[in-house]
């Protein structure tokens, strides 16, 4: 009988790590970090790993990776981009995931997530085995996301718990604040470039971190990730202009990290918060603790979300693709949970584990 328990991502904003053992395998989906502090999932008491498989590449989902060698060093599975754009690690040593119909044996298939360069979700097993989302989008036009196949048990990204605002209001909500300088941290490996090619084409003049721009190069060997319009949104990536810490605050600035707290963000921060020149806008998951954490709470930042996971609409029709006989609501705090009870009708296991 399979078994999927929850190590890490279940009541809490990730890091994601799920144990499913099935036909006698045991494998590890997802292994990360964070994104509140540097959190890691608990390793404990695991029965020995047959193959971790990766979702897609960001730290939530990969930067507990360090753990790898102690878990044996099982086979590492993670999509052709995501390999691709890693830097160092167990990540770069991995095999493509994408592509492949069978894991040790088992049945899998995969298919494109909209969520970032290469992320993918899953299904094991078979029409009776487990569907992990992974992190899924349904709006982005850059990336591409193909439909979900039915599966006897889900996981489903579900971090914006029950919050229904399309990306379309939240692009006009940003657009209207453009008329100051912005600086827009995100991930290099996420909205950042959809971003920056949506103020390109609305006539700004829009400036990408070195991070971006190596993602974007990256992603010229792996257009078929993209959707069409994403193709040549990618294109339009070569009319922006470069930024860097030191140069003039002007249009609109596109630099990772995501909460100020690396790369070319940070600095840019510092120095607005510091000497003001233009706005502070960020767009997702604020992590505890973390220098955009500090900006918000000091009015020297504003939240402006755009979506990179399921509205609470589109988590429903995922659902409703899927048809599961039992599920588990991942990456969403224990009120947005207990939201999802009361609001769904969703097959929603009581706890961790998923037994079917």
């Amino acid at each position: 009988m399979p078994e999927l328990r929850a190590l890490s991502g279940i009541g809490v904003k990730g890091p994601a790590c799920f144990l499913l053992s099935i036909d006698g395998r045991s494998l590890l989906l997802d292994l990360g970090r964070g994104p509140d502090g540097a959190r890691l999932p608990d390793l404990s008491g695991l029965p020995r790993i047959d193959a971790v498989l990766i979702s897609h590449g960001h730290v939530d989902h990969t930067g507990g990776l360090d753990q790898w060698q102690a878990l044996g060093a099982p086979p590492l599975y993670a999509p052709r981009p995501s390999i691709a754009l890693a830097q160092e690690g167990p990540l770069t040593q991995a095999t493509p995931l994408d592509g492949r119909d069978e894991i040790l044996g088992l049945p899998l298939l995969t298919g494109a997530a909209g969520h970032a360069p290469g992320a993918v979700w899953m299904r094991i097993g078979g029409a009776e085995g487990l569907l992990y989302s992974g992190d899924v989008s349904r709006e982005s036009l850059l990336y591409r996301n193909d439909p979900l196949p039915r599966a006897a048990a889900l996981i489903l990204d579900c971090a914006y718990g029950t919050a229904d605002e399309p990306l379309t209001a939240q692009i006009a909500a940003i657009e209207a604040l453009a008329d100051q300088p912005l600086l827009l941290p995100c991930p290099a490996g996420g909205r950042g470039l959809e971003i920056a090619a949506h103020f390109l084409a609305a006539g700004h003049s829009v400036r990408i971190c070195p991070a971006h721009r190596r993602v974007a190069r990256t992603l010229v060997d792996h257009r078929a990730w993209l959707t069409p319009e994403g193709r040549k949104m990618l294109d339009s990536l070569d009319r922006a202009g470069d930024l860097d810490a030191t140069g003039p605050l002007d249009g609109i600035m596109v630099a990772a990290g995501p909460n100020a707290e690396r790369g070319t963000a940070q600095p840019l921060a510092a120095r607005i918060a510091a000497s003001g020149g233009a706005r502070i806008v960020l767009t997702g998951h604020v992590a505890e603790g973390s220098p955009g954490a500090a900006l918000l709470a000091a009015g020297k930042a504003l939240f402006r979300r755009w979506n990179v996971h399921p509205t609470l609409a589109q988590a429903e029709a995922l659902v409703a693709q899927v048809a599961p006989r039992t599920m588990l609501a991942a990456f969403c705090g224990t009120d947005a949970l207990a939201d999802l009870r009361d609001r769904t009708t969703w097959p929603l296991a009581p706890g961790e584990r998923l037994v079917w």
